[in-house]
């Protein structure tokens, strides 16, 4: 009697370990995620197309009366900082066609942010069309929102580091530039719709507004540093957008010695800090 128990036994071992796993074959719940995340992209370069004015409208930085130039406030990039765009755009580009490969339908991974990233490009979107319309303080709560979505997705990715090179730098990369940008972008906005609503920085000048935000900016790169152990992409998003915002500040109007100054400041501590916690993982 004991050889049929331990055959049981075995058998009962080995479809447990069929069953823990993980499928190979996608499923109609990754299909329906690919199929979301491919019209969301579709969505998002509609709407970059529509804010670089091929589709009709005003440019972003001509939009609600240039309250969103590079001249508006002193927190406002250079205009060749939006370069970026472009490679964030190719990028996410990049992404949806990975994601329908049969090897990473699957991935845990994907199946994780998925929804998540489509989510910020219909908001890249939405923040678009809110700031072409004149809706800056529409504006502001859609790149917040934007920007808590980006730092959850962000979150999810370094709980599962990836497992190969294409997905570090297509998924990771490109989320890790976006989500820097906007980190950045979001201090910009908020600053040009407080300016476009008459506000003229109270007991402060512009110019301490200004450091003091190109401060908060370096506080949120270090805890980014430390938080994802030192990605490099988020790091060199921010460190872009400060040094444009530096730029702007040394060569246009408004000009301002202190901003140049403490942008410059501001991310080479968000350089190091990266650096150290790389380090520090290491």
């Amino acid at each position: 009697m004991t050889a049929p128990n331990a055959a049981e036994g075995s058998s009962a071992t080995a479809g447990s370990s069929a069953a823990a796993v993980p499928t190979t074959t996608a499923t109609p719940a990754d299909r329906a995620r690919q199929v979301t995340v491919t019209v969301a992209y579709l969505v998002c370069l509609l709407g970059s197309l529509i804010g670089v004015g091929v589709l009709g409208g005003p440019p972003i930085e001509e939009a609600a009366g240039g309250a969103l130039s590079a001249e508006a406030t002193h927190l406002a990039p250079a205009g060749p900082a939006f370069s970026i765009w472009s490679v964030i755009y190719v990028g996410l580009a990049a992404y949806v066609v990975l994601q329908w490969l049969p090897r990473w339908a699957t991935e845990p991974r994907q199946r994780a942010v998925g929804y998540l990233v489509a989510v910020t490009m219909v908001l890249n979107a939405a923040w678009i069309l809110s700031a072409q319309g004149g809706l800056l303080w529409l504006s502001v709560v859609v790149i917040l929102v934007l920007l808590a979505a980006l730092c959850r997705v962000i979150v999810l990715l370094h709980r599962a580091p990836a497992r190969h090179r294409a997905e570090v730098l297509v998924l990771d990369g490109t989320l890790g530039l976006y989500l820097g940008w906007v980190a950045v972008a979001t201090a910009a906005n908020i600053a040009a719709t407080l300016a476009d609503s008459g506000f003229d920085g109270g007991p402060l000048a512009p110019e301490a507004w200004a450091v003091i935000v190109c401060a908060v900016v370096a506080v949120v790169g270090v805890l980014l540093a430390v938080r994802l152990g030192g990605r490099i992409a988020p790091a060199a998003a921010i460190t872009w957008g400060l040094a444009w915002i530096a730029v702007a500040r040394a060569s246009g109007e408004p000009e301002s010695r202190a901003t140049v100054v403490a942008a410059l400041t501001a991310g080479a501590v968000v350089v190091v800090a990266t650096l150290l916690a790389r380090l520090r993982r290491a």
